[in-house]
């Protein structure tokens, strides 16, 4: 299946989390082409700074594996994971990384060092406009 295809799929789950009062980002992870795991942002549900769409679908498909490694896997987010869901990433193994949007404040490519694994590719700009018209609109009605 092709990239665009899974992230409409994460974009989905990014509406999902903005119709929640959430930051609109969504995340899945596909292995062999099925997709293992689905999550959105859940920090202002679960009270949780750490409950990121990238952290809840790591932990949805490592046990849906039955492993803490996803090197077969390939993680489709809505807007460029922060530092910690980098560092997530690179513990888990990630093998493939596909992202909608760059965040330019807090992405994980601000900092100098390479936060994912050596063995990770990654993909940026897949349905990026798509994916920053979403937080722009998100932004904008929360400033009025």
């Amino acid at each position: 299946m092709p990239d665009d295809y899974f992230m409409e799929i994460a974009l989905t789950l990014a509406e999902e989390a903005a119709d929640n009062g959430e930051i609109p980002v969504g995340a899945i992870v596909v292995c062999r082409n099925r997709i293992i795991a689905k999550a959105r942002n859940q920090t202002e549900q679960l009270k949780d700074v750490t409950a990121h769409a990238e952290i809840m679908a790591i932990t949805s498909a490592t046990q849906y594996l039955g492993s803490k490694y996803l090197p077969d896997c390939t993680m489709y987010v809505t807007l460029e994971p922060c530092v910690m869901c980098a560092g997530a990433l690179f513990w888990a193994q990630l093998g493939r990384l596909v992202i909608g949007a760059a965040d330019a404040r807090r992405g994980y490519s601000r900092v100098e060092t390479n936060l994912l694994h050596p063995k990770t590719r990654v993909e940026t700009g897949v349905l990026a406009e798509e994916s920053q018209a979403l937080l722009a609109k998100f932004f904008t009605r929360l400033r009025t």
